[in-house]
Protein backbone atom coordinates (compact mmCIF):
# COMPACT_ATOMS: atom_id res chain seq x y z
CA UNK A 1 0.00 0.00 0.00
CA UNK A 2 2.68 2.58 0.66
CA UNK A 3 4.48 1.95 -2.52
CA UNK A 4 1.22 2.28 -4.21
CA UNK A 5 0.89 5.66 -2.61
CA UNK A 6 4.19 6.21 -3.57
CA UNK A 7 3.40 6.04 -7.34
CA UNK A 8 -0.45 7.47 -7.31
CA UNK A 9 0.93 10.73 -5.40
CA UNK A 10 4.33 10.84 -6.67
CA UNK A 11 2.63 11.29 -9.95
CA UNK A 12 0.03 13.47 -9.40
CA UNK A 13 2.01 16.02 -7.73
CA UNK A 14 4.72 15.50 -11.01
CA UNK A 15 1.76 16.34 -13.75
CA UNK A 16 0.46 19.42 -11.67
CA UNK A 17 3.92 20.67 -10.64
CA UNK A 18 4.73 20.37 -14.41
CA UNK A 19 4.62 24.03 -15.87
CA UNK A 20 6.72 25.09 -12.50
CA UNK A 21 9.20 22.38 -13.41
CA UNK A 22 9.57 24.05 -17.10
CA UNK A 23 9.99 27.79 -15.94
CA UNK A 24 12.55 26.63 -13.32
CA UNK A 25 14.25 24.64 -16.16
CA UNK A 26 14.23 27.92 -18.37
CA UNK A 27 15.34 29.91 -15.11
CA UNK A 28 18.67 27.54 -14.46
CA UNK A 29 20.00 27.35 -18.12
CA UNK A 30 19.91 31.23 -18.50
CA UNK A 31 21.18 31.79 -15.11
CA UNK A 32 24.45 29.57 -15.75
CA UNK A 33 26.02 27.07 -17.67
CA UNK A 34 25.12 23.32 -17.39
CA UNK A 35 22.03 21.19 -17.01
CA UNK A 36 18.76 21.89 -15.27
CA UNK A 37 19.07 18.58 -13.12
CA UNK A 38 22.50 17.46 -11.00
CA UNK A 39 22.68 13.79 -10.17
CA UNK A 40 24.26 12.04 -7.72
CA UNK A 41 25.03 8.86 -6.29
CA UNK A 42 23.35 8.37 -3.56
CA UNK A 43 22.92 5.47 -0.59
CA UNK A 44 19.40 3.77 -1.04
CA UNK A 45 17.96 0.70 1.18
CA UNK A 46 20.69 -2.18 1.99
CA UNK A 47 23.18 0.14 0.75
CA UNK A 48 22.67 0.41 -2.75
CA UNK A 49 23.18 3.01 -4.93
CA UNK A 50 20.96 4.88 -7.23
CA UNK A 51 20.76 8.37 -8.85
CA UNK A 52 19.44 11.31 -7.22
CA UNK A 53 17.69 14.44 -8.80
CA UNK A 54 17.68 17.91 -7.48
CA UNK A 55 17.29 21.25 -9.76
CA UNK A 56 21.21 22.38 -10.03
CA UNK A 57 21.88 25.12 -7.91
CA UNK A 58 25.73 25.03 -8.17
CA UNK A 59 27.88 26.06 -10.68
CA UNK A 60 29.99 23.44 -13.03
CA UNK A 61 32.98 22.29 -11.39
CA UNK A 62 32.12 22.26 -8.38
CA UNK A 63 33.90 19.28 -6.03
CA UNK A 64 31.01 16.36 -5.65
CA UNK A 65 31.04 16.58 -2.08
CA UNK A 66 29.20 17.54 0.74
CA UNK A 67 28.95 21.23 1.04
CA UNK A 68 30.32 21.39 4.39
CA UNK A 69 33.62 19.58 2.50
CA UNK A 70 33.89 23.25 0.68
CA UNK A 71 36.05 25.95 1.52
CA UNK A 72 33.49 28.87 1.04
CA UNK A 73 30.72 27.28 -0.32
CA UNK A 74 28.24 29.84 -0.75
CA UNK A 75 30.82 31.24 -3.41
CA UNK A 76 29.89 27.77 -5.91
CA UNK A 77 26.46 28.60 -5.77
CA UNK A 78 24.55 30.36 -8.74
CA UNK A 79 22.19 33.36 -7.97
CA UNK A 80 19.24 31.25 -8.63
CA UNK A 81 20.40 28.30 -6.35
CA UNK A 82 20.20 30.24 -3.87
CA UNK A 83 16.50 30.72 -3.89
CA UNK A 84 15.82 27.10 -4.77
CA UNK A 85 18.11 25.62 -1.86
CA UNK A 86 17.04 28.59 0.61
CA UNK A 87 13.37 27.56 -0.09
CA UNK A 88 13.72 23.70 -0.71
CA UNK A 89 12.71 24.06 -4.50
CA UNK A 90 15.84 22.46 -5.49
CA UNK A 91 14.85 19.10 -3.68
CA UNK A 92 11.50 18.68 -6.06
CA UNK A 93 12.75 16.39 -8.29
CA UNK A 94 13.33 14.10 -5.63
CA UNK A 95 9.44 13.48 -6.63
CA UNK A 96 10.87 11.46 -10.05
CA UNK A 97 13.22 9.18 -6.88
CA UNK A 98 9.99 8.27 -5.15
CA UNK A 99 8.20 7.50 -8.15
CA UNK A 100 10.94 5.36 -9.53
CA UNK A 101 11.18 3.69 -5.66
CA UNK A 102 14.47 4.53 -5.09
CA UNK A 103 12.94 6.70 -2.21
CA UNK A 104 9.57 7.17 -0.32
CA UNK A 105 8.18 10.44 1.16
CA UNK A 106 9.28 9.87 4.83
CA UNK A 107 12.83 8.23 5.76
CA UNK A 108 16.22 8.71 6.31
CA UNK A 109 17.31 11.26 3.96
CA UNK A 110 19.94 9.04 1.42
CA UNK A 111 23.91 9.91 2.56
CA UNK A 112 25.86 10.88 -0.30
CA UNK A 113 28.00 7.88 -1.73
CA UNK A 114 31.28 9.11 -0.12
CA UNK A 115 29.87 9.83 3.45
CA UNK A 116 30.97 6.64 4.48
CA UNK A 117 30.96 8.10 8.16
CA UNK A 118 27.71 7.93 8.12
CA UNK A 119 26.72 5.19 6.27
CA UNK A 120 29.03 3.03 8.51
CA UNK A 121 26.98 4.55 11.60
CA UNK A 122 23.78 3.76 9.98
CA UNK A 123 24.77 0.16 8.89
CA UNK A 124 25.35 -0.82 12.27
CA UNK A 125 22.32 0.91 13.56
CA UNK A 126 20.16 -0.82 11.17
CA UNK A 127 19.14 2.32 9.58
CA UNK A 128 20.26 0.96 6.32
CA UNK A 129 17.23 -1.14 6.10
CA UNK A 130 15.02 1.65 5.53
CA UNK A 131 13.86 3.13 2.14
CA UNK A 132 15.67 6.95 2.03
CA UNK A 133 12.42 9.67 2.36
CA UNK A 134 12.60 12.91 0.82
CA UNK A 135 12.14 13.92 4.19
CA UNK A 136 12.61 12.32 7.59
CA UNK A 137 12.72 12.92 11.71
CA UNK A 138 16.59 14.75 11.41
CA UNK A 139 15.17 17.39 8.91
CA UNK A 140 12.65 18.47 11.15
CA UNK A 141 15.03 18.23 14.08
CA UNK A 142 17.85 20.22 13.53
CA UNK A 143 18.15 19.68 9.74
CA UNK A 144 21.95 21.37 8.51
CA UNK A 145 22.97 21.48 12.18
CA UNK A 146 23.12 18.11 12.35
CA UNK A 147 26.20 16.38 12.60
CA UNK A 148 26.70 12.55 11.76
CA UNK A 149 26.38 10.99 15.01
CA UNK A 150 22.90 12.96 15.28
CA UNK A 151 21.60 12.28 12.16
CA UNK A 152 21.80 8.69 13.02
CA UNK A 153 20.34 8.70 16.40
CA UNK A 154 18.02 10.42 14.86
CA UNK A 155 17.08 8.07 12.00
CA UNK A 156 17.43 5.34 14.74
CA UNK A 157 14.52 6.47 16.57
CA UNK A 158 12.35 7.22 13.44
CA UNK A 159 13.28 3.39 12.48
CA UNK A 160 12.13 2.21 16.22
CA UNK A 161 9.04 4.45 16.41
CA UNK A 162 8.04 4.43 12.44
CA UNK A 163 3.96 4.82 12.10
CA UNK A 164 1.51 6.48 10.10
CA UNK A 165 0.68 8.94 12.50
CA UNK A 166 4.57 9.86 12.77
CA UNK A 167 4.61 10.36 9.10
CA UNK A 168 2.19 12.84 8.81
CA UNK A 169 3.80 14.63 11.73
CA UNK A 170 6.83 14.79 9.73
CA UNK A 171 5.18 16.17 6.42
CA UNK A 172 3.18 19.12 8.08
CA UNK A 173 6.27 19.77 10.23
CA UNK A 174 8.59 19.97 7.18
CA UNK A 175 6.17 22.34 5.29
CA UNK A 176 6.58 24.38 8.53
CA UNK A 177 10.20 24.40 8.12
CA UNK A 178 10.32 25.02 4.88
CA UNK A 179 8.27 27.67 4.86
CA UNK A 180 10.19 29.50 7.92
CA UNK A 181 13.87 28.54 5.90
CA UNK A 182 14.44 27.39 9.19
CA UNK A 183 17.99 25.48 9.98
CA UNK A 184 19.00 25.74 6.56
CA UNK A 185 22.78 27.29 7.16
CA UNK A 186 25.14 28.75 4.68
CA UNK A 187 28.98 30.33 4.85
CA UNK A 188 27.70 33.69 5.66
CA UNK A 189 26.59 32.33 9.21
CA UNK A 190 29.91 31.38 9.57
CA UNK A 191 28.56 27.93 10.43
CA UNK A 192 29.03 24.42 9.53
CA UNK A 193 27.03 24.25 6.32
CA UNK A 194 26.02 21.09 4.76
CA UNK A 195 23.98 19.89 1.91
CA UNK A 196 20.68 18.46 2.65
CA UNK A 197 21.26 14.65 3.40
Amino acid sequence: MGRFLDIIISLLILVVLSPLFLILGIIIKLNSKGPVFFTQMRIGRDNRHFKFYKFRTMKIGTPNVATDKLDNSVSYITAIGKILRKTSIDELPQLINTFKGDMTFVGPRPALYNQNELNAMRTEAGVHKLLPGVTGWAQINGRDNNDDREKTEYDVYYKENKSFALDMKILFLTVYKVLKAEDVLDDRSKKKSYEKV
